[in-house]
């Protein structure tokens, strides 16, 4: 092929990888509306007196980050069901992904510990800056995945992602602490918000890690199960709506937990084998 002509291909290429389509942005752009909303009501929440209306406000702020990870967990299969995926489709998924699962959690954060610690300035000041190092991570983490799957690279200089995810998501990491927060405030616990920023700086650790953690990826419309596992979802479902507030943390919790423990059998049992 000529040099002409593989110009040609690259133009071709960016300008199809620019398109903006309608039905997978309008998920991104939810995800982002959900996240903007969920940083209103910690504000809202930070300068309130009303300890109902705060707790309210932070419950609320729960809700809009579990609402952005749907809309995240939707906008890439459905672009991907439709091959409408695009290099400017994945730019604006990261955008709003430092919002809703970056930004949002970390004010969630710092705005908990801030009533607890305003007599210990000195842990409000540790708060402050492992909310930095979460979000410092979570952007790390992104600006990694969106540089592992640039379509536009050569094949020979990127390491294509295969069907699990390297690090821990940042919506499961922002999903933790969300349900985190949601269980705090229905057991009327808040004063325990003082053990986030230990857990935030855990995750953060996970997220920029190489530990992998499964996708789902795999599963679509075709996907088919047994019987007795269709039982066992519908199941988790009820459970899941009757005991909402703690569902989701454990739900979170075991994903996050999962990574690891899977990596460290691996490593042993390829310990034992060499």
């Amino acid at each position: 092929m000529s040099k002409s002509n593989q110009k040609k291909t690259c133009y071709a290429d960016a300008d199809e990888a620019s398109h903006i389509y309608l039905l997978p942005n309008s998920l991104t752009a939810g995800n982002l509306f959900f996240g903007f909303l969920a940083i209103l009501r910690c504000i809202q929440a930070n300068y309130s007196s009303d300890p109902a209306h705060v707790s309210q406000c932070f419950s609320q702020a729960v809700w809009f980050i579990l609402f952005s990870v749907v809309c995240d967990a939707f906008d890439g299969r459905v672009a991907r069901l439709g091959g409408r995926e695009s290099l400017f489709g994945k730019e604006f998924d990261s955008i709003a992904d430092i919002v809703s699962f970056g930004v949002a959690p970390t004010l969630m954060m710092i705005f908990l510990i801030l009533s607890p610690t305003e007599q210990y300035p000195y842990f409000l000041q540790i708060g402050w800056l492992i909310g930095f190092v979460y979000l410092l991570c979570a952007s790390v983490r992104l600006a990694r995945f969106n540089v592992l799957t640039n379509p536009l690279l050569p094949p020979t200089k990127i390491v294509r992602a295969n069907k699990d995810f390297m690090g821990l998501p940042v919506p499961a990491a922002a999903g933790m602490i969300a349900s985190l927060v949601l269980v705090l405030n229905s057991l009327d616990l808040r004063s325990w918000a003082l053990l986030m920023p230990p857990l935030m700086l855990a995750i953060a650790v996970l997220m920029i890690s190489n530990i992998p953690y499964p996708s789902f990826k795999e599963i679509g419309w075709h996907t088919s199960t047994r019987f007795r596992t269709f039982i066992y979802l519908i199941i988790a479902l009820g459970v899941a709506f009757v005991f909402r507030e703690f569902f989701f943390a454990l739900s979170f919790f075991t994903y996050i937990i999962y990574g690891p423990i899977k990596h460290a059998y691996v490593v042993c049992w390829v310990r034992k084998r060499s």
